[in-house]
């Protein structure tokens, strides 16, 4: 899924890629996907785009906000775009696809559910790209340790960690994938609940906050996920689904992942308190 990793690196790569390139031809749910998303009726994408030129792209939280000339085209959450050279073979089965003149291509595929909106320039008003925008990135100097406190101090006492930092886009782009790393050189749990913490574990928090994201970034996304040309990032997590069950890097207990608010949660047990 993108977070704010991927989408900083992807849409770089976008800008480095795809720019001034003209769209010949658009093919969208050419393989229908329940749980893909679009913002106007699908059949309209190919009238709206073809014969238009990308002109950059952004990153807002976890959105990717690509300029194609009047319009603005996102991809958020599983929607991942791929970009394929005029000699490679394009996959068969996508939930959208844009060839450009030079007949090189981007395909998007959906993994569990995706965004792929697409608004006149200045017509998203989709609450989680205006919130997205409105907000300090973690990797920007505005989100200070003042801000984060301020963010964070309306949460209810009882709310876990995780519900804290990776629900109502509180921190846009931080989401389930990235928290793990973060509460682990942060050394919390993610079930521990907001009023068992004092200005040591928020100074923590903050800190790995503003240490881990850039890290991922830098070596270019986290390796669960691809960028534009399909090669997985840089930046192995110490907590993820295939280090459930080994050593722990820094005390050698065994990982654990537990079912919690709707999802899971990775941790170390003797790390984390």
């Amino acid at each position: 899924m993108i977070e704010l990793p991927e989408s900083i690196v992807v849409s770089g790569q976008i800008n480095r890629t795809l720019v001034g390139k003209k769209i010949e031809k658009v093919i969208v749910n050419a393989s229908p996907h329940k749980f893909a998303f679009f913002s106007l009726d699908a059949d309209r994408y190919p009238m709206l785009l073809e014969g238009k030129t990308i002109r950059g792209a952004k990153s807002f939280g976890g959105q990717i906000e690509v300029e194609i000339d009047d319009m603005h085209l996102y991809f958020s959450d599983g929607a991942s775009p791929r970009y394929f050279a005029p000699d490679e073979t394009l996959p068969l089965k996508h939930q959208m696809m844009i060839r450009f003149e030079d007949q090189s291509a981007i395909t998007v595929t959906i993994a569990m559910y995706g965004m792929m909106y697409l608004y006149p320039k200045g017509e998203n008003k989709n609450p989680y790209t205006v919130i997205a925008k409105e907000k300090p990135s973690p990797l920007q100097d505005e989100f200070t340790y003042d801000y984060f406190k301020g963010l964070i101090s309306s949460c209810p006492a009882t709310m876990s960690i995780k519900g804290m930092l990776a629900t109502e886009q509180r921190i846009p782009g931080l989401g389930n994938g990235c928290l793990q790393d973060i509460l682990f050189n942060a050394k919390l749990h993610p079930k521990r609940k907001h009023d068992t913490l004092d200005e040591t574990h928020l100074r923590q928090l903050y800190d790995a906050i503003r240490k881990t994201l850039p890290e991922m970034v830098n070596r270019g996304g986290r390796a669960t996920e691809k960028d534009l040309f399909g090669k997985e990032g840089g930046y192995v997590p110490t907590l993820y689904a295939k280090t459930v069950g080994t050593s722990c890097p820094a005390c050698s207990a065994t990982i654990m992942k537990e079912p919690f608010l709707g999802g899971s949660v990775t941790f170390c047990p003797r790390c984390q308190k």
